[in-house]
């Protein structure tokens, strides 16, 4: 099956939000706070513009609540008093021309009286600098299984390690841009994004107007990667507001360095483990403590929290467990959703100390994960057992085989006695995602997809889920024909649109082919009972039976209908974290072999593999792809894309200075596939689309320990870093 929207892209024919005409158009953009803390003073409009020819709008204006509503609804759309980070919205201009409004922006000075910042997360707030309840603490996690510390009393082996995790710029193909007018008194928005509900429910919050008096559509997408989450959000009511303070139809297009300065990135981390083994090295207990920096306000940092502490003991089987983790206050740009959204940090984390451990045994790290991998029976952190019938030792040595990993590590050894400056070494990475939102989170999403037959006889998806490059609208298509029994160039996928689709969710977590896809399948099975259909008629009876439905019941519309429920066993205790938090895990082991130059301490990948269980693959080419691109984007996090913080500000925030990974960066990505289908996802399907982030910077720095003998627990592993870890004999 052709991707939906493959030619489109390719020959540019696409058009984004951005591109779209429209007549008598204003450009908003945003007066930005200069400090990251501190007290609104004054506000001076310079004397050079006319500035009657402008609508501005500040938080006087928002008729509804002042908060952008996230998880928790601490975040202001616009400072009214006082401002938490640099690059804080205070106000709105919007002009017809985009030439105009940019030199406006720069008119406007915002005098703050600063206040003390907190610009490290690590550094526990004095009381001048606490924002947030007691304690700057946003949200935390205890999970807690067996009796740890009676396993660390009697362990023949203990082992600890500190590990760090930078944050990580999401540099989608497309800046955030929006598009909002009013019509019949309904506001409208539409946009790049990638959870149309979440914007609505912000318009509603903070325009203090209906449901029906809201309206958001989504655009065609260049990329997300969580980026296009939460943020869209915050652009979206203000797209809005202006429209309603101009009257007319007004665009917000960020450009790159606004985007990257002004958009929430990946949380930086800093993680301990504990651990404790027997003289086997069978892992006793695990004591780790997460604390995560959430920015200025809390927006999704529960949720990353959450999924950090689930995954941090790694895809292990042991019977003593402790995770402590805290998410924390600090005056940066807020941190956000980021694909893996805390899987990646928890188990660089993990990964990273296995190795640690392998070494103070003296066990080869694969034996050492061999032996504690999870089997079927077993239990992981809060205690559910594990019963999919995958095989996870199978896909270790399937990864090694592929990696040819005993005879490498041998010619490791010959080539790097040998040669004078250039180093050479193998790291893996045995990691787990839970697919989709975890526990009671399904309940509360209320997903619900239809399906609709045409009078013409073909068939239109109606779901919220949406396309950002990740094949979303091929996916359910297909998972449609194929329930169906029918060619898929008779099924369309509608454009996400509130006033025409359901809430099915949003597109995030890997859930879209699993909870979505499902969704889509039973919608089908509804319309075939609708028009009474056996479940084995397919092509031409089903077109003829939509057909006659229609001429049957004319003016009315052919619908079949699905709505999520939770599976029994994902049974879940919210506050203890203690059940089953995801139905189903998708699993992976990775391999790197890396190369050092000794004389510029740069690293560089020279061969990976990737092997995964993520149940059913629905189209190949798509799974490939996002496998490839989530470890390319991993090597970048791994090795060089560090972020630049100054006052709480991004300095590099340019595709200049910010560096992504190129061609030249990324080695032949060995991909396989190993299904085991999990019965209540699309035809057997499982969460893909963040597993393959989760664990690249764990292989690759433990390939880079391999070949150097160094001990590095930071990333991103930047020549400078590696240096110093090598030079200071460790970290």
């Amino acid at each position: 099956m052709n991707r939906r929207d493959g030619m489109s892209k390719l020959t540019g024919r696409e058009r984004f939000i951005d591109d779209l005409p429209v007549d008598s158009c204003w450009w908003g953009m945003t007066v930005r706070s200069p400090a990251p803390r501190g007290r609104i003073r004054a506000i001076r409009f310079g004397p050079g513009v006319d500035w009657s020819a402008f609508a501005v709008v500040d938080a006087g204006d928002i008729p509804g609540a002042n908060c952008i509503r996230h998880v928790g609804d601490d975040q202001p759309a616009l400072a009214s008093d006082a401002v938490r980070h640099v690059h804080e919205p205070i106000l709105l201009i919007a002009h017809p021309s985009r030439r105009a409004v940019r030199r406006a922006v720069r008119e406007v000075e915002v005098v703050i009286d600063p206040e003390p910042p907190l610009l490290d997360y690590r550094i526990p707030p004095t009381p001048d600098q606490i924002q947030h309840g007691n304690d700057n603490v946003f949200a935390e996690v205890s999970i807690e299984k067996g009796r740890v510390e009676g396993a660390f009393a009697s362990a023949a082996h203990r082992v600890e390690g500190v590990y760090e995790t930078g944050s990580q710029e999401h540099a989608y193909l497309e800046n955030q841009g929006m598009l909002a007018w009013i019509e019949d008194g309904v506001v409208t928005v539409q946009g790049s994004m990638q959870c149309p509900y979440y914007v609505h429910h912000a318009l509603v919050h903070a325009l203090g107007r209906s449901a029906d008096q809201v309206r958001v559509i989504q655009a065609a997408t260049g990329g997300g990667f969580g980026g296009k989450e939460d943020f869209p959000s915050i652009l979206g009511v203000h797209t809005a507001l202006l429209a309603l303070k101009s009257g007319r139809p007004v665009k917000m297009i960020y450009d790159r360095s606004e985007d990257m300065a002004a958009t929430p990135k990946r949380h930086p981390s800093r993680i301990r483990h504990r651990t404790a083994l027997d003289v086997s090295g069978r892992l006793l207990a695990q004591d780790i403590e997460i604390l995560l920096d959430g920015g200025a306000y809390s927006t999704l940092s529960p949720f990353v929290l959450s999924r950090a502490a689930i995954h941090a003991p790694g895809p292990y089987a042991c019977d003593n467990v402790r995770v402590r983790g805290r998410v924390v206050l600090s005056n940066a740009v807020p941190f956000g959703a980021f694909r893996g959204f805390g899987a990646p940090q928890a188990h660089f984390a993990g990964e990273r100390q296995m190795d640690v451990v392998a070494a103070a045994l003296a066990i080869d790290p694969a034996e050492l994960r061999r032996r504690n991998l999870v089997r079927d029976g077993q239990s992981l952190v809060t205690g559910q057992t594990i019963v999919d019938g995958a095989d996870r030792v199978a896909l270790l040595d399937r990864a090694l085989e592929l990696a040819s990993y005993a005879a490498k590590r041998e010619a490791h050894r010959d080539f790097n006695d040998k040669h004078p400056y250039l180093r050479r070494g193998l790291g893996l990475a045995s990691y787990h995602h839970g697919s989709g939102i975890s526990g009671l989170g399904v309940d509360w999403l209320d997903s619900r997809v239809k399906v609709m037959g045409l009078p013409d006889g073909r068939i239109e998806v109606l779901t919220a889920a949406t396309e950002v490059g990740q094949g979303t609208t091929t996916i359910l298509a297909k998972l449609a024909a194929d329930r169906l029994r029918i060619d898929p160039d008779r099924v369309d996928v509608a454009p996400p649109d509130t006033a025409r689709v359901l809430d099915s969710g949003p597109t995030v977590a890997s859930r879209t082919a699993m909870v979505v896809g499902k969704l889509v399948e039973d919608a089908c099975d509804d319309l075939r009972r609708r028009v009474e259909l056996g479940p084995m008629a397919g092509g031409d009876a089903v077109f003829a039976a939509i057909v006659a439905w229609h001429r049957a019941h004319p003016g009315l519309r052919l619908l079949g209908e699905a709505r999520y429920r939770r599976p029994a066993k994902q049974s879940w205790e919210p506050t203890l974290h203690h059940g089953a938090p995801y139905a189903a895990y998708a699993w992976a082991t990775q391999v790197a072999e890396v190369e050092v130059d000794l004389r510029t301490y740069a690293a560089r990948v020279l061969d990976f593999v990737s092997v995964q269980d993520a149940g059913r693959i629905l189209d190949d080419a798509l799974a490939r792809g996002q496998v490839a691109g989530g470890v390319a984007q991993s090597i970048g996090w791994a090795l060089f894309e560090e972020c630049v913080w100054k006052q709480g500000a991004l300095e590099n925030h340019q595709l200049s200075s910010y560096a992504v990974p190129t061609s030249c960066d990324v080695p032949p990505i060995r991909i396989e596939f190993v299904e085991c289908p999990y019965g209540d996802g699309g035809q057997g399907a499982k969460g893909l689309g963040e597993l393959p982030a989760n664990g690249p910077a764990a292989a690759i720095a433990n390939a880079i320990a391999d070949a150097t003998g160094c001990d590095p627990r930071s990333i991103p592993l930047t020549p400078e870093r590696l240096m110093a870890a090598m030079e200071g004999g460790g970290r």
